[in-house]
């Protein structure tokens, strides 16, 4: 029961974007196509997994006064590795994602995890928690990326959806959209838990 309330919350009650409000920067940034945000939501959850299990093998060996250091050492060996991958086999995307690969190292939500969760909690459970708030943040990308995508350029991963006739918003592709859709959807996440909020 605990493990599946683990999993569950941070896809919508407590979702780490619309609810905690961390990982805004990177939501801004590469939400313009699908493709791009799809993929960064699944390096985050990748990088956030596997942070959390290795942190939690490592919780009672590490002494507290390096555990940043430590963290921070996890963290961007993971980045890197999926950095590398990209650059393999996704090159395209790897490009559109510039830089925003490399600061999954500086993102709120796999830091917070590491030390909210990941050092007081068993292995799995913490590979588990790492693997929800992933497809947490993953969930709001893609979501933020769908309307931005097809009201800004009528495409769907590059495959044209509204037909001529729609005239594509340029002003979708624009970073400040991201934001008003992201503030939009915590609106719509606030009223449909109002009794969440209220406990």
């Amino acid at each position: 029961m605990k493990l599946s309330k683990n999993f569950t919350n941070p896809l919508a009650a407590n979702n780490p974007v619309i609810v905690q409000i961390l990982g805004i920067c990177s939501a801004l940034a590469v939400t313009v196509k699908l493709e791009p945000a799809f993929v960064m939501g699944l390096s985050v959850t990748f990088v956030c997994a596997f942070s959390n299990l290795i942190m939690s093998l490592l919780r009672k060996g590490v002494p507290s006064r390096i555990r940043i250091i430590v963290q921070l050492v996890v963290i961007a060996t993971l980045v890197i590795v999926v950095d590398q991958f990209l650059r393999a086999f996704m090159y395209d995307v790897s490009k559109q994602l510039s830089v925003y690969v490399g600061l999954i190292i500086t993102n709120c939500i796999v830091m917070g995890r590491v030390e909210a969760f990941a050092l007081g909690n068993k292995p799995w459970d913490s590979f588990v928690d790492g693997v929800a708030n992933g497809l947490g943040y993953a969930f709001i990308l893609v979501l933020v990326a769908f309307f931005r995508e097809l009201f800004g350029s009528g495409e769907l991963f590059g495959i044209t959806i509204l037909g001529d006739w729609y005239t594509p918003n340029a002003l979708m592709l624009f970073p400040p959209m991201a934001l008003i859709i992201i503030g939009c959807i915590i609106w719509v996440h606030r009223t449909l838990n109002k009794d969440l909020q209220e406990k």
